[in-house]
């Protein structure tokens, strides 16, 4: 089964990608945060630092969109295509309310023409591997399964599933059941995506639904950088061999986020990713706001430090 690295809008950047691909590997794709479509007018591809192929080497990419209207998602594919991306990524899953507001992201989940629409015209106007990324629904697992089946006739590459609606956003437990009814309503691939966090979980998931094609790693991948190697080799790894690889893997991502965005676009980039380190240097919560509180670099990477080396 293959492993994905999940889509975090800010985090999972190809700064982030290219670091934990050089220090770990084992996944074989990456889906980016997603791109917003826009008609031609509009597109400014300069802009797409993210998903230039010069910053994407070694590791598959997977561009994600988010948008709503068909001569965008058209007009956008084709930039992609011309960047030389051939799979690419729909995302109707955001349970953000300033993206649902917009009926974007899972706020389009409720509206099954406009979902279809999209699917047309992407696969009737380009060749393009096209995927989606899907909850259960927003507010009813039947949205999801009117989805599914409306997208049954569309050539998709996979429709990933997060097994919660989205009016839970990240509460709650995923709903196996539902999602079991799905996908034997889904005549494509389906990637599972949602609370694989190590190695027990993702064993239960790769049992419960033996017929997947691959599964995603989120915020298990970034409490653990090493949890997609443990998944392929079947066992954890020791922890004192992780803390120093961990440390090697901080110093060269902390290093690269300071030399592209400057110090202080740095600090608050490697501020957002300590909630999560914090949990594999077995941080305390008090230890972690004390860490957030530092506003200088120099100071901060200091701190940092002194959890990399116990």
């Amino acid at each position: 089964m293959q492993l994905m690295l999940a889509p975090l809008h800010g985090i999972t950047n190809h700064l982030f990608r290219n670091c934990l691909n050089r220090h770990v590997g084992s996944l074989d794709a990456a889906v980016t945060p997603f791109l917003a479509a826009v008609e031609d007018a509009q597109l400014n591809v300069r802009k797409w630092t993210d998903i230039r192929p010069e910053n994407n080497v070694g590791l598959e990419v997977i561009p994600q969109l988010m948008g709503n209207r068909p001569e965008a998602m058209v007009d956008t594919v084709r930039a992609l295509q011309g960047m030389g991306y051939r799979r690419i990524n729909w995302n109707i899953g955001c349970p953000s309310a300033q993206v649902v507001r917009k009926q974007r992201g899972c706020g389009i989940m409720p509206h099954p023409d406009r979902v279809e629409a999209v699917a047309h015209a992407v696969s009737s106007q380009t060749d393009c591997a096209f995927s989606v990324k899907m909850r259960l629904g927003w507010q009813s697992p039947a949205e999801g399964m009117e989805i599914v089946e409306r997208l049954n006739a569309y050539p998709l590459d996979f429709i990933a599933i997060h097994p919660r609606l989205g009016v839970q956003e990240y509460t709650g437990t995923p709903d196996l059941p539902a999602l079991r009814l799905l996908l034997d309503r889904c005549r494509h691939r389906v990637v599972y995506s949602g609370d694989v966090v190590d190695l027990p979980s993702y064993e239960a998931i790769a049992t419960a639904f033996p017929n997947l094609h691959a599964v995603m790693l989120g915020r298990g991948i970034l409490k653990n950088i090493f949890l997609a190697e443990e998944i392929h080799a079947g066992h954890t790894i020791p922890q004192d061999i992780k803390r120093q690889r961990f440390s090697n893997f901080y110093h060269d991502l902390s290093d690269t986020v300071a030399t592209a965005r400057g110090k202080h676009g740095a600090l608050s980039t490697l501020k957002e990713l300590w909630h999560y380190f914090a949990t594999f240097v077995g941080m305390s919560d008090d230890e972690l706001r004390e860490l957030l509180r530092i506003t200088d670099f120099s100071d901060f990477e200091q701190n940092a430090g002194k959890y990399l080396d116990n």
